[in-house]
C-alpha cells in the first residue's frame, strides 16, 4: 500500500512537469514557426503584379487627397514625354501611367510599378519641356529600381505578427501599400535613393534629346521659392542638402547640351505658378489633409470614395492612410505648423479623384520625339 501511495505521488509531482515541458515545447515551434515567417517575409520578392496592385493603392489614396485635373489634352501632353522617357528606362515595358493631380501645390509622386503623378502646380512653376522631362524622369527612377518596395523591406518597416504566415500574401502586401503611401506621400526616401533617382532624372533626360541640366535648373529655382517654407513642403523640400543636389546634377551635365522645347510646352500647358503664399491649404472640417469627421463625398456614380476603395486593396479592403489622410482628427490642421507641413504639402485638392484614361502609341511617341529640337 505505501509502494502504491508514492507511484501515485510521484505521477502526481511529475505530470505538471510533463504538461510544463509540453506547453515551452508547443511555445518553441511556435517561435520558431514565426521566425521563419520572418525570415521568409524578409526574402519575400514582390512580383511585378504584386507591385503594380501596390502602386494602385497607394495611387488611389494620392488621387482622393489631391483630385485629378480633368482634362484630356494636358495628361496626354504629360504621357506623351514620361512614356519617351520610360521607354528608355531599365523597366520600359511596365504600364507606364501618367496623372495630373489639381492641385496648386508644387509636388511629384512615383508609386510603386509605373504610377507617376504631377500636379499642376509643379506644372506651373516648370518652364519648359525638358525641366518636366527631369522631374518625371526623377520619378521614373525611383519606381524603375523599386526604391520604395525595397527601402521597406531593407529597413524592415513592415513586421510580421508571432502567429502570422505566408501562406496568405494578402495582409502582407496590405502592410506593404500602407507604408508604400507613407513613403510616397512624405517623400521619404534616403539619400541615396534621392541621389539615384537624380541620376537617372539626367540619364532619362539625355537619352530623349532635352537638355540634361534641366533638373538641375527646376531645383534651383524650386528652392529659392522654399527659402523660408518647413523642411517638409513637399517635392524636393523634406531633404536639407538640396543645394548639393543642384551642384550634383549639374556635374552630371556637365558641359552636355540638349532641346529646352520651351515653345510646345507653353502651347500645351497654360498653367501659371501660383505664389507660395496664396496656395489655398486644407482646413479644418474640409477634405484633404486636415482632420475632419465629414462624410465621404459622393462620386458622380452615386457611390461614396470610402466604399469604392473597399473594392480595391489585397485582402483588408482598402489601404488605410497611415500619414496625413484625407480625413483624421481634427487635431491634425493645428499640429500641422509644428509639425513642418509647409503649402505645397498641405495643398488643397481638386474632389474629382477619377482618373482620365488616354493612349498613346508608337507612332504618337516617334512623331513626339522629332519634336525635340
Amino acid at each position: 500500500m505505501k509502494q502504491s501511495m508514492l507511484i501515485v505521488a510521484m505521477l502526481a509531482l511529475t505530470a505538471p512537469a510533463y504538461a510544463q515541458f509540453g506547453g515551452l515545447s508547443d511555445g518553441l515551434k511556435r517561435a520558431q514557426q514565426a521566425k521563419a515567417a520572418k525570415d521568409k517575409f524578409d526574402d519575400l520578392n514582390v512580383t511585378d503584379e504584386e507591385e503594380r496592385k501596390i502602386g494602385e493603392d497607394v495611387s488611389l489614396k494620392i488621387r482622393d487627397r489631391f483630385g485629378v485635373v480633368q482634362d484630356p489634352a494636358i495628361h496626354k501632353y504629360v504621357t506623351l514625354v514620361g512614356t519617351l522617357l520610360a521607354r528608355q528606362s531599365e523597366r520600359p515595358n511596365l504600364a507606364w501611367t501618367f496623372i495630373v493631380l489639381d492641385t496648386d501645390g508644387v509636388n511629384a509622386f512615383a508609386s510603386p510599378g509605373g504610377i507617376i503623378h504631377i500636379t499642376r502646380g509643379a506644372l506651373g512653376l516648370i518652364q519648359n519641356e525638358a525641366e518636366l522631362a527631369g522631374v518625371l524622369g526623377h520619378e521614373i527612377g525611383h519606381v524603375a529600381h523599386k526604391h520604395t518596395v525595397n527601402a521597406i523591406r531593407k529597413n524592415k518597416a513592415v513586421q510580421l505578427g508571432t502567429n502570422e504566415t505566408l501562406s496568405d500574401r494578402a495582409p502582407f502586401l496590405d502592410k506593404i501599400a500602407n507604408k508604400a503611401y507613407e513613403m510616397v506621400l512624405e517623400n521619404k526616401f534616403d539619400r541615396g535613393d534621392e541621389m539615384d533617382a537624380d541620376k537617372q532624372g539626367v540619364a532619362l533626360t539625355e537619352k530623349a534629346g532635352y537638355a540634361p541640366g534641366a533638373l538641375g535648373e527646376f531645383l534651383a529655382r524650386l528652392d529659392d521659392r522654399n527659402k523660408d517654407q518647413p523642411a517638409s513642403n513637399g517635392l524636393f523640400a523634406s531633404h536639407p542638402d538640396t543645394k548639393a543636389r543642384i551642384d550634383a546634377i549639374r556635374k552630371l551635365a556637365g558641359t552636355k547640351t540638349g532641346a529646352l522645347v520651351a515653345a510646345r510646352y507653353k502651347t500645351n500647358v497654360k498653367y501659371e505658378p501660383t505664389p507660395i503664399t496664396a496656395i489655398a491649404t486644407v482646413v479644418d472640417g474640409s477634405s484633404g489633409l486636415t482632420g475632419s469627421t465629414a462624410p465621404a463625398k459622393d462620386d458622380k456614380n452615386g457611390g461614396k470614395k470610402e466604399e469604392q476603395q473597399k473594392k480595391k486593396g489585397f485582402g483588408l479592403g482598402a489601404v488605410t492612410q497611415t500619414s496625413a489622410p484625407e480625413r483624421q482628427t481634427a487635431q491634425v490642421q493645428a499640429s500641422g505648423g509644428s509639425r513642418g507641413i509647409g503649402p505645397d504639402r498641405a495643398a488643397k485638392g481638386g474632389s474629382n479623384a477619377n482618373p482620365v484614361k488616354v493612349a498613346v502609341n508608337d507612332q504618337d511617341v516617334a512623331a513626339f520625339k522629332k519634336g525635340i529640337a
